[in-house]
């Protein structure tokens, strides 16, 4: 400790002041009242200092004592972290007796760890470089890392077996004599991000097996991305659905300021998610961390640190990280909340004058890096939004767009019509689109950017003819504006909905997107043809093989790809113009091609 201590004069919520005698540094972590309760420096004010308390203050009166640590917020990270669920501190909310967590409670690690050494006595280490790592069934195998800012040479190191987070397992010496005892774990401050060798352009996007988000609005791995919804619309089960799909390595949760209600639902439902990858459950390869909306408001601001701080150590190992924060809404409620007992001068809405460089500097430590030890990781932050009534012109949602590449909004109108996901694909917008086109090039898909852009297109098309429809009857409209329409239906039927429930398509591979679209934009191009070749409307409308493009996504698997060929050749026999006879029948060779198909 920096041996500082202070005085309580005033006590606010979660904000006190404090008399000192000794000299506090601002966001120095300080020890508050008898019960050492967690606390944080926000402001130098001559002899006194403002702390912020992440626990509930009752019970605090003038003249408790206020000890300074030395050190800023910091968490442990260590291997022990994955799988479990921890408050907004890092403290963990499962595995012991105790119902609640005693006040100023810490905790220096997640427990004990199989420990297994890479490294011999005499080994030169780097700052980042791993000396041992930490192999269990069913996880990833995580690396024990020599902490930022050390070197030096393998003095000892320990055997294999099992060891307690804390506990020394390596000896360093530096040229000068200086000596590290290392452990399998390492402290961290929250509000600084980790350093990295160096920052590494995009690579490929973040696979979502969600279609309407991966080839239409993709977001890079090491992107950033929001996810706006108001009440209702789906943000909970949109973000379960990438967690469990993702192609991430490390998934982190962070439930910042939900119902508790909510927050349950996840944390029972987490660990009944079955990995796709390992069929064991997603939670192994997880980390959760649950701050409620009853859980004190400061822990609620600093939740968000705690999490990306956490997916930064595992970015360090060489992992491709997706942190997933439900709802960053709640955090900027948390800072305005603050800040109105700071006295602080409120701006728009009464948020404090510094939310969008908060937020910038939350967005900010995304990235695809290399890490000190040469390693190449990534962190790619989602952030679900919740603006009140839905409207994102308030300010939440304004600073968040300023700070992300993706802009996933969901739709109040889709969510009713129980459309999902109810991404509005008009609203929606991916700035990384340009840089992952030669991505899906190099998965065979040349056409990419055309089809996407033909699609959207259509789709903004719609909402015009559909205006005009309400005016003077859809009957009236020309008949290659009538197709227009029926092409757009088809195409949020067949390819943009998706069920989150059907074992079908509830993920859908690069493959089967690139071919649903091809087969999508196959019927289009036909259908024009069959209408300039003298078929009507109605009778492209009244195709059975209609039925089966719009239901391709429910019958065809990921394993089944080769299927949408011959979809595609029968759609190419279906609206042969040669093949047209009359307004709303089909030919003999169409109908036999549908009944083959069928059975």
């Amino acid at each position: 400790m920096s041996g500082a201590s202070a005085r309580i004069v005033q006590v606010g919520g979660p904000v006190l002041r404090a008399e000192t005698d000794g000299v506090f540094r601002s966001n120095e972590a300080v020890e508050v009242g008898h019960q050492r309760l967690i606390g944080e420096v926000l402001r130098l004010d001559g002899n006194q200092i403002v702390v912020q308390v992440f626990e509930e203050t009752a019970g605090l009166k003038p003249g408790d004592p206020v000890t300074g640590t030395g050190r800023p917020l910091s968490v442990r990270l260590g291997p022990g972290l994955l799988g479990g669920i921890f408050d907004g501190l890092l403290r963990p909310l499962t595995g012991s007796d105790e119902s609640f967590i005693e006040p100023g409670f810490t905790i220096a690690a997640a427990g004990r760890v199989p420990f297994t050494p890479v490294v011999e006595t005499g080994d030169e280490l780097t700052e980042g470089q791993a000396f041992g790592k930490v192999v269990r069934e069913g996880r990833p195998d995580l690396l024990c890392m020599v902490p930022p800012g050390i070197s030096g040479k393998v003095e000892s190191i320990a055997s294999a077996g099992d060891v307690d987070e804390t506990e020394t397992v390596c000896k360093l010496a530096e040229e000068d004599g200086t000596s590290h005892e290392l452990s399998c774990s390492q402290v961290w401050p929250v509000r600084d991000p980790r350093p990295a060798r160096r920052r590494l352009p995009a690579s490929g996007p973040l696979i979502t097996g969600q279609r309407i988000m991966d080839t239409l609005f993709p977001v890079a791995r090491g992107g950033r991305a929001a996810l706006p919804g108001g009440f209702g619309t789906g943000k909970t089960i949109l973000q379960q659905s990438v967690a469990k799909w993702c192609d991430a390595d490390i998934i982190i949760y962070v439930g910042c300021g939900e119902r508790g209600n909510e927050m349950a639902e996840v944390l029972r439902e987490f660990p009944e998610l079955e990995d796709p990858r390992t069929g064991r459950p997603l939670s192994e390869r997880s980390v959760i961390i649950a701050n409620t909306s009853n859980m004190p408001v400061a822990a609620r601001e600093a939740s968000i640190y705690t999490g990306v701080t956490v997916a930064e150590y595992f970015r360090d190992m060489g992992f491709d990280v997706a942190m997933l924060a439900d709802s960053t809404s709640r955090w900027a409620e948390a800072l305005r909340e603050i800040s109105g007992r700071l006295g602080e001068l409120p701006a728009e809405a009464g948020y404090p004058a510094y939310l969008g460089s908060r937020k910038a500097e939350f967005y900010e430590r995304a990235g695809r890096t290399e890490a000190l030890s040469g390693a190449v990781g990534s962190v790619t932050l989602i952030g679900a939004v919740s603006p009140p009534g839905g409207d994102f012109s308030e300010p939440v949602t304004l600073y968040t767009q300023r700070n992300v590449r993706c802009f996933w909004p969901l739709d109040r109108e889709r969510a009713r019509a129980r459309f999902y996901p109810a991404i509005h694909p008009l609203q929606a917008y991916s700035e990384d689109a340009d840089e992952l086109g030669q991505w899906w090039r190099e998965q065979g898909y040349p056409e990419w950017d055309g089809h996407r852009r033909r699609l959207l297109e259509l789709l903004g098309e719609q909402v015009q003819l559909e205006r005009m429809a309400r005016i003077v009857g859809k009957d009236t409209l020309p008949a290659p504006q009538q197709l227009a329409l029926l092409n757009a239906e088809l195409a949020n039927e067949a390819f943009l909905r998706q069920s989150a429930m059907s074992d079908v398509d509830a993920f859908c591979t690069p493959e089967r997107q690139i071919a649903m679209m091809r087969t999508l934009m196959r019927f289009i191009d036909r259908s024009h043809s069959a209408l300039e070749g003298g078929m009507t409307v109605a009778g492209i409308a009244g195709l059975p093989l209609l039925r089966r493009v719009r239901r391709m996504g429910e019958e065809i698997g990921n394993d089944e790809v080769e299927r949408f060929e011959k979809l595609q050749a029968d759609i190419d026999a279906a609206l042969a113009s040669s093949g047209v006879v009359e307004s709303g029948t089909e030919s003999k060779s169409e109908t036999e091609a549908g009944q083959e198909t069928a059975t």
